[in-house]
């Protein structure tokens, strides 16, 4: 069930990042998406928005249903003034651990961006080396219009990445756990062993 925005509370997100941008210039936000599955990439998104814009309905993105966020995705892809969507792999994660690949994928997306911004918002409570200054924010996309804007298009673009997972390898059910370790999952992987998209890192307390 979808829980509803106070217009107050959003208009709170779109003032802190204008102040934020009153104190540092261009500003985007980072989050991102995948951090704890089992399997596949772990995603992240960069947003910059700019001071006239308001899109009805930001949410952190895990608070939205599918279908809401299909829907602002496509409101943030169209006004964002840029945005980026980057990932790290399976492999990345298992080379480098879960945090380090999450902070690749979130200097992938900052540094893809079209517009240079000056300063980011990061959600959470440590921050990637990225070539400008950035602050981390806790529970950011409940805080930050930007970074709710870059957790709905990581979540939406990581859910997309996960269905062409399930037609590739159909036999994991990707699209219904989306590569999280649920029951379902784990008798599939005990019956058909590992994927190349599953992250070997995340299974030596597990026996498969």
């Amino acid at each position: 069930m979808e829980k509803s925005l106070s217009n107050s509370l959003l208009n709170e997100r779109f003032e802190f990042d204008k102040e934020k941008r009153k104190a540092y210039g261009i500003i985007c936000g980072i989050d991102e998406a995948g951090r704890g599955p089992l399997a596949g990439d772990v995603y992240a998104a960069a947003v910059i928005l700019g001071d006239d814009v308001f899109i009805d309905g930001l949410n952190d993105s895990k608070k939205l249903s599918e279908k809401k966020r299909e829907q602002l995705f496509d409101e943030i892809t169209e006004k964002a003034e840029a945005y980026c969507i980057a990932t790290a792999t399976a492999a990345e994660i298992d080379e480098y651990n879960i945090l380090g690949a999450t902070f690749l994928a979130m200097k992938r997306a900052c540094e893809g961006l079209g517009i240079k911004p000056e300063y980011a918002l990061i959600d959470g409570n440590r921050t990637p080396e990225l070539p400008i200054p950035c602050e981390a924010v806790v529970k950011g996309d409940s805080v930050s219009a930007s970074i709710a804007a870059a957790s709905i298009l990581a979540k939406v673009a990581r859910d997309r990445y996960m269905k062409e997972l399930d037609a590739k390898y159909p036999e994991y059910q990707f699209c219904k756990h989306k590569g999280y370790g649920t029951k379902l999952h784990y008798e599939l992987l005990s019956q058909y062993g590992m994927c190349p998209e599953h992250r070997r890192s995340f299974f030596k307390k597990h026996k498969i």
